[in-house]
């Protein structure tokens, strides 16, 4: 795997491969919150991609569900360019969704579960990837394989004694927890261990937002 960083933005080249450790140590670096906006259209995607960063959160990924769902990530891909963010493809199943996302200049890949093949695609196109698990097994192939940024899912079923579970045997893996996560539940999640917590209907919620702002400040 290659150490080169790839840029986030639509113009950049994807030829070189991407280490996703070091890709997500820095896009991670200055707040412990991503946004997923699955399934919102292109205009709302637009509107709470501006939310997030408007309240600290870098991160934000885009699920590939729908012909709309591509729209929406070349939409928000362009408009994140324009202020430094980092935008991705989330429920990457496949090596062609992989080039899909790398054709409109996502910067990273998110899959719910853990395929090699994927992860190998995503670097070979430039973007980091972050692939799911959910069992010490996937985290051990996942370990072995180099990666170092893992997204545990479903987090709100796996419950917060999974995380030290895990550091237990595998305390350089960092996890982003995704499924059933919320301002309410965030800051728990956070003290169990998980590097990242991935929120999505709190940013449209307005009595939210100052509950994902003490997070971000912790």
């Amino acid at each position: 795997m290659s150490t080169s960083r790839a840029d986030s933005t639509a113009s950049v080249d994807r030829t070189a491969s991407v280490d996703s450790t070091a890709w997500f140590d820095d896009a991670f670096a200055a707040a412990p919150l991503m946004a997923i906006l699955r399934g919102m259209g292109v205009t709302r995607s637009l509107e709470l991609a501006r939310t997030a960063w408007d309240l600290g959160i870098d991160v934000v990924e885009i699920p590939l569900q729908s012909a709309e769902d591509h729209e929406a990530l070349a939409a928000v891909v362009v408009a994140g360019a324009e202020r430094g963010k980092h935008v991705g493809a989330g429920t990457v199943l496949d090596p062609a969704t992989v080039r899909a996302a790398a054709a409109v200049g996502a910067a990273f890949t998110v899959s719910p579960g853990l395929d090699l093949e994927v992860v190998r695609a995503s670097e070979e196109a430039g973007l980091a990837s972050l692939p799911g698990v959910a069992t010490a097994t996937e985290v051990q192939r996942a370990h072995v394989a180099g990666l170092r940024w893992l997204k545990a899912f479903p987090a709100s079923l796996l419950g917060t004694g999974w995380f030290p579970a895990m550091h237990g045997p595998f305390p350089e893996v960092r996890f982003v927890a995704t499924g059933g996560m919320n301002a309410r539940n965030a800051a728990d999640v956070l003290d169990a261990g998980a590097a990242v917590v991935a929120v999505g209907g709190a940013l449209a919620d307005p009595a939210e937002l100052d509950r994902l702002s003490e997070v971000i400040s912790r």
